[in-house]
């Protein structure tokens, strides 16, 4: 029987036990896929991730990410978790930036030693679909007049796809209740897979966006913190000029509903017509150990 090394850690977090767990594997490369999935399956998290060899390839680590259900071409909180275990168990000597090789491409990362922060440079956003209120309300068991009119209900991609959905107050985040029936309707349509809904309203004044984020189709209810889909939120905030500017540096609130409560940083910028997103947070160090194999 052989073994692998891993690492749980709480990525986008305010401290222990606090934002979205993430199970990092290293060496990873004598896995198969199957076995991969039976392991995050196993593990239950929303996503993790495997290191498949501790040595650069094409200028960056290889890694995979899988959610309980699927393998996924990338997400934001595993490539934060990723990095941070890179940074502190793979490297001799820490560095200032390093870069993860996905499936949806290569995304950089950068270390803030000051401010304890980890950011990630995400892909060019795609703005898909633009969905209407009919469409989302039932799904979302709200009324239809609780979300923002004034800005599209629309799909937007960083690397994976997201439903983001425009709400008028933190209430009416707080009592969304999926309807999975119409959930799984919808999504037949769409790319996206995931939903999130937004406000700006929220729980503390020092932040400025409030999002819970669903997406029962990957295997996660309700996601304590999503990289990846606040990556999207960012690029659609300055496409919109939601807060009446083209360039953002914003602290958003995810995970309450579910005692998660987690922390990411969103920095958005237009420049040429192309918007430029990144997102960042702190990484704590939970627990590491061996997976029999």
């Amino acid at each position: 029987m052989g073994k692998i090394n891993f690492s749980i850690v709480d990525v986008f977090s305010q401290g222990k036990y606090t934002g979205n767990q993430l199970a990092v594997f290293k060496n990873a490369g004598n896995l198969s896929g199957r076995e991969m999935q039976q392991i995050a399956k196993e593990m239950n998290y929303s996503e993790s991730t495997f290191i498949l060899s501790d040595q650069v390839n094409d200028g960056g680590y290889d890694v995979r990410i899988f959610t309980p259900n699927e393998e996924v071409p990338f997400a934001g909180h595993p490539t934060l978790g990723t990095a941070y275990v890179i940074q502190h168990e793979l490297l001799k000597e820490p560095a200032e930036t390093l870069t993860l090789n996905y499936k949806a491409g290569k995304i950089p990362v950068s270390f803030d030693a000051k401010e304890g922060l980890i950011w990630m440079k995400q892909n060019k956003p795609a703005f898909g679909k633009i969905l209407e209120p009919d469409q989302v309300s039932g799904v979302l068991q709200i009324e239809k007049d609780a979300i923002n009119e004034r800005f599209p209900i629309q799909e937007v991609s960083t690397g994976l796809p997201v439903i983001l959905v425009p709400l008028k107050t933190l209430d009416a985040v707080k009592r969304v209740r999926v309807n999975l029936e119409k959930y799984y309707e919808l999504i037949e349509n769409t790319n996206a897979k995931a939903i999130m809904v937004f406000t700006s309203e929220t729980y503390h004044p020092e932040n400025q966006v409030n999002v819970r984020d669903f997406g029962d189709y990957y295997g996660m209810p309700e996601d304590a913190a999503t990289g990846s889909a606040n990556g999207c939120l960012a690029a659609y905030l300055v496409e919109y000029r939601f807060f009446q500017t083209s360039e953002i540096d914003i602290r958003v609130e995810q995970g309450y509903e579910i005692g998660r409560p987690s922390l990411l940083f969103l920095k958005a910028d237009e420049e040429n017509g192309v918007i430029n997103v990144s997102v960042g947070g702190k990484v704590e160090k939970i627990a590491q150990g061996e997976w029999l194999i």
